[in-house]
C-alpha cells in the first residue's frame, strides 16, 4: 500500500513519464490542423488550381504565406507525435530508438521543405 495520493503520484511523472503532456500536445495540435485545414479549404476554393500564377499568386499574399507555413509546421508535428506513438507501441529495443530518430528525422526535412517552398512561391520563385 502506498502512502501516496494519485495527484502525487502524477506530478511525479512515475509510470505516467511524460503521457499527459503528450496526449495535450497531440490534442491541441489537432485543433490547430484542423482549424488551419478548414481556412486552407476555404481560401483556395476561388482560386483557378491549374493555373500556377493563380496559386503563386494567392500564396504571396502575407496572411496566407503565413497560415500556410503554421499549417505545415503544425501538420508535420501533429504528424510525428502520432507515428512516435506508433513506434513506441509496436518496436523494442533498438527498432524503436532507430524508429523514432528516423521518424523525427523524416518530418523535420519534410516540413523544412515545405516551407522553403511556400517562401519560395511567396517570394516570386
Amino acid at each position: 500500500m502506498s502512502l501516496r495520493s494519485p495527484l502525487s503520484r502524477v506530478l511525479g511523472l512515475g509510470a505516467a513519464s511524460d503521457g499527459p503532456a503528450h496526449w495535450w500536445a497531440q490534442r491541441v495540435s489537432a485543433v490547430g490542423t484542423a482549424l488551419l485545414a478548414v481556412w486552407f479549404a476555404g481560401g483556395v476554393i476561388g482560386t483557378d488550381l491549374g493555373d500556377r500564377a493563380a496559386v503563386a499568386g494567392w500564396v504571396a499574399k502575407p496572411l496566407n504565406s503565413v497560415l500556410l507555413i503554421l499549417l505545415v509546421a503544425t501538420m508535420s508535428y501533429h504528424s510525428n507525435l502520432g507515428v512516435r506513438v506508433v513506434i513506441e507501441d509496436y518496436s523494442r529495443g533498438w527498432a524503436k530508438v532507430t524508429g523514432i530518430v528516423a521518424a523525427q528525422f523524416i518530418h523535420v526535412v519534410l516540413a523544412g521543405v515545405g516551407i522553403i517552398a511556400i517562401l519560395r512561391m511567396a517570394m516570386g520563385g
